[in-house]
């Protein structure tokens, strides 16, 4: 896509996308996170025909990563880690040892699988990010299991943020029950998040710009770290 066609003034911005929007920002997320986060399966477009709201764009929608597995570090799991996808990081031996918790890609039994999707919400035109986690035999995880998953620092940005709180609806493209980070107050704290940061808004409004900008706040919630050369891209 010509950049020159995807910005837009930032003034009168209300930190909302359009259906369209959305796609083309999907589009340069997941090509972003496949370019520098290659050691993690990479976040694919699933193509869908749902919203009547929707039905004029021909590219509904929904970003998605699947089969991802919260692993906590311990010695016990040790040898659970070394079958997994790693991380791309300079983080020492020891400092790993400390980290709460990462999601990899892993085929141990023992952990907790996590689906992930980004989808677009015609009503508040804004991403959102929903979420599963099942046992290995398909079984869901109760809230309760899923909060002992979530890295420490996710439950501090849930109680301290009005913008980040978890609920349980039925996903609006497969019409089963997913959690999601509620969108109430997404398009302010993106406006804010763009006017604030100069590297962001000095040449207007990036489409492409969009997801990676909001990723990088809600990825944490959910314990998905965004890779910091995507985030260098954005201020390029």
């Amino acid at each position: 896509m010509d950049q020159k066609e995807s910005v837009r003034d930032i003034t009168p911005w209300d930190g909302t996308l359009s259906s369209s929007d959305f796609f083309s920002a999907a589009c340069a997320f997941s090509e972003k996170w496949k370019r520098f986060n290659a050691s993690v399966p990479p976040w694919l477009w699933v193509p869908s025909r749902k919203h009547h709201l929707l039905s004029s764009h021909k590219e509904e929608g929904y970003l998605s990563l699947e089969g991802m597995c919260l692993i906590k570090s311990s010695e016990e799991q040790e040898s659970c880690r070394s079958q997994t996808w790693k991380e791309e990081s300079s983080i020492s031996q020891e400092e790993e040892a400390v980290e709460n918790a990462t999601l990899v890609q892993s085929s141990c039994d023992e952990v907790n699988h996590y689906d992930f999707h980004i989808v677009y919400s015609p009503s508040y035109r804004v991403p959102v990010l929903y979420f599963r986690s099942y046992h290995s035999d398909g079984q869901p995880l109760p809230f309760g299991e899923i909060e002992k998953d979530l890295p420490d620092h996710s439950a501090k940005i849930r109680s301290e943020s009005k913008w980040t709180f978890i609920t349980q609806e039925e996903h609006p493209y497969l019409n089963r029950p997913w959690y999601k980070l509620h969108p109430c107050g997404t398009s302010e704290w993106m406006k804010l998040l763009f006017l604030g940061d100069t590297a962001l808004n000095k040449n207007g409004f990036v489409i492409e710009h969009y997801l990676v900008s909001w990723f990088s706040v809600i990825g944490q919630v959910v314990g998905l770290k965004i890779p910091l050369g995507m985030l260098e891209t954005v201020s390029c």
